[in-house]
């Protein structure tokens, strides 16, 4: 990438007038992506994680954190919830929970196929590369990732004992075995040096990214960042409208922690800066509030998803994805 390009990121990031930026940031997303806006279904599977990131509520340092697992059946009858609703897609989530079996999340992802016949995407973290290639096979589509930041040493202090190249490989893996990959990162996260927003787009850009996910810092109490500030709901906006230029065929969601810091208009905003996807949530409600990778995660159901998309004056896209 050149420094030419990386400079012209730093100015819509933070020079650009916001009006010029979310016009030409909508217009593109009009261009690329149409008026459609689609919508994944999120059910977050299991609150387990053996990582111990400093910033996320799963953190298994964290003995406050209420750990739950789904079975395969919970996990698709919340999916039928989904597509009864509207969803297009699934979006399988959970911690690095290596105790959970390959079979068991690969019995997920067929039930789903099979019962329901929708996209299935995973968010399981890092895994053995068998364990990819076993849910590829079981008929998942695409695997969401985020790199969190492109500043490897910061990478290194917010994640102890990984590395960035760690996940770089990763999301190589994935794509290697036809996966469609998302990665992302978080938008003023400490330690984070403004200039680095902009390699994070790079980052993705390279990486090839059929989607990309960039929300707000948002604090979680039982954490070793749990005092730190959040982060701006104005700046979030910025770097989607950026990440829409810069990507302009990719897929972007106005993300939960926009709704989080405002719910009124964050996500209705996200849509009017350049994004095209909403992820509602279906975790089962006797579950739901205890995947708490951030405090006071704002609960965005399908009537909310359907309110931003109208208030965006955009439409649900209902077309069902191979």
């Amino acid at each position: 990438m050149t420094a030419m390009q990386r400079d012209e990121l730093l100015y819509l990031l933070y020079e650009a007038p916001e009006q010029e930026l979310f016009a030409r940031a909508d217009a593109v997303r009009r261009t690329h992506k149409g008026e459609h806006v689609f919508v994944r279904g999120l059910i977050e599977f299991s609150s387990h994680c053996v990582r111990d990131c400093r910033y996320c509520g799963l953190r298994r340092s964290n003995s406050a954190a209420h750990r739950y697992r789904l079975t395969p059946r919970e996990v698709i009858d919340a999916a039928r919830l989904a597509v009864a609703g509207g969803a297009d897609t699934i979006v399988l989530q959970s911690g690095d929970d290596l105790a959970c079996e390959a079979s068991t999340i690969a019995a997920m992802i067929r039930g789903i196929r099979e019962e329901l016949g929708v996209v299935v995407t995973l968010g399981c973290g890092e895994r053995p590369p068998r364990d990819y290639a076993l849910w590829r096979e079981a008929g998942a589509s695409r695997y969401l990732m985020k790199h969190e930041t492109a500043d490897a040493a910061l990478y290194a202090r917010l994640h102890p004992g990984r590395t960035l190249e760690q996940r770089l490989e990763a999301l190589r893996t994935l794509h290697g075995l036809g996966y469609e990959i998302g990665s992302g990162f978080i938008i003023g996260i400490p330690g984070q040096m403004p200039e680095v927003l902009a390699d994070d787009i790079l980052l993705a850009r390279e990486l090839g990214v059929e989607m990309c996910g960039a929300g707000p810092f948002i604090p979680q109490a039982q954490t070793p960042l749990g005092g730190e500030p959040q982060g701006s709901t104005a700046l979030a906006l910025r770097v989607l409208a950026a990440l829409r230029i810069a990507l302009p065929d990719a897929n972007l969601p106005a993300t939960t922690a926009l709704a989080t810091l405002d719910p009124i208009g964050g996500q209705r905003d996200g849509l009017r800066a350049g994004a095209n996807v909403l992820m509602p949530g279906f975790t089962p409600d006797t579950h739901r509030a205890h995947y708490r990778i951030y405090d006071n995660k704002h609960r965005v159901g399908m009537d909310e998803a359907r309110a931003a998309i109208e208030a965006a004056g955009r439409t649900h896209s209902l077309r069902r994805e191979a």
